[in-house]
């Protein structure tokens, strides 16, 4: 009996060390039934952390992992969360996963999205794939705010560098509406939240996003997409409240980003608060460690300021 005893647990303990592997895949769930824009291919998605951090490339099927505070019956803000990586890859762990844990300990839902990397090979428009599945994650969660716990009136949108890029032109572009939505659910954020973001596709944005999500042509459709991406200047006075923070010795992405679509913000009236950091540079996630100063502290106070959270 010893031996099988032995056996058995051997089997248990290789079980759980591959189910370990495989749980941060296995906890996404489908963003869509069928994928829109999408040319059938196959799927190359992989994940690696020889860094530290946790990089996921090559993302063809856009999936969401939605994290709840409570299985309870109350109803809580959510944040839709947009990982950074210049649409080239995503940084799913620090500026995905571990600010949706961040949010439950304030009370606040969130969902990470993991959305398409713009690629020509399994996307007819790879330009519009990442806004598509932005607006399908917030569909998602107003369309089952009931079941999930959420005040579809305090639905956020949140994103890191090019993550950043992207939740802004959500918010600007709510009403250009690129996926099915047949009964009209609003896809305009309640709020946005935007670190240190890429926003122009101009001289001072970051060439490698504009480059990765559409190309590097000069034409008259190019120079008009680039305008359509440029969120700083797709600004109206309905757009959401926003909260931002960069570092004003940002290399990679010009604190200018920000600077410019915060102004813009205000000059449409709209209600923004931007936090600049002295030194901190690019990609720190929730800690800049060149400060004392916490920004998802600032950011809290903000929430209750706007009533957002309690």
């Amino acid at each position: 009996m010893l031996p099988n005893k032995i056996f058995t647990i051997i089997s248990l303990l290789v079980y759980l060390i591959f189910f370990n592997m495989s749980t941060s895949l296995a906890q996404y769930q489908p963003l869509y039934k069928t994928i829109p824009n999408n040319i059938s291919s196959k799927n190359q998605e992989a994940e690696s952390s020889s860094t530290g951090i946790l990089i996921v490339e090559k993302v063809s099927i856009p999936t969401y992992q939605y994290f709840r505070v409570a299985n309870d019956n109350t109803r809580r803000p959510c944040v839709i969360i947009c990982p950074g990586g210049g649409y080239s890859i995503l940084a799913a762990g620090h500026e995905g996963t571990d600010v949706a844990k961040y949010f439950n300990s304030i009370g606040v839902n969130a969902l990470v999205l993991k959305y398409r990397i713009p690629n020509a090979e399994n996307q007819i428009d790879k330009s519009i794939a990442p806004l598509q599945d932005a607006q399908q994650a917030i569909l998602l969660a107003r369309t089952h705010a009931g079941s999930w716990g959420i005040d579809q009136n305090k639905i956020g949108i949140m994103g890191f560098s090019a993550g950043g890029h992207l939740a802004s032109s959500l918010a600007t572009h709510y009403n250009d509406v690129k996926i099915e939505n047949p009964t009209k659910v609003s896809l305009r954020p309640d709020f946005q939240i935007l670190i240190y973001p890429v926003i122009s596709f101009g001289p001072e944005g970051h060439e490698g996003s504009r480059i990765n999500l559409m190309g590097n042509a000069n034409d008259e459709k190019t120079n008009k997409a680039i305008d359509y991406f440029s969120s700083e200047k797709q600004i109206t006075e309905d757009a959401p409240i926003a909260f931002l923070v960069h570092s004003k010795d940002d290399d990679v992405v010009p604190v200018a980003n920000a600077i410019h679509y915060y102004d813009n913000l205000i000059a449409h009236k709209v209600s923004a608060e931007l936090y600049l950091y002295e030194k901190g540079a690019h990609g720190y996630g929730m800690k800049n460690p060149s400060s004392e100063i916490v920004w998802t502290s600032l950011m809290k106070t903000w929430m209750q300021k706007n009533k957002i959270i309690q």
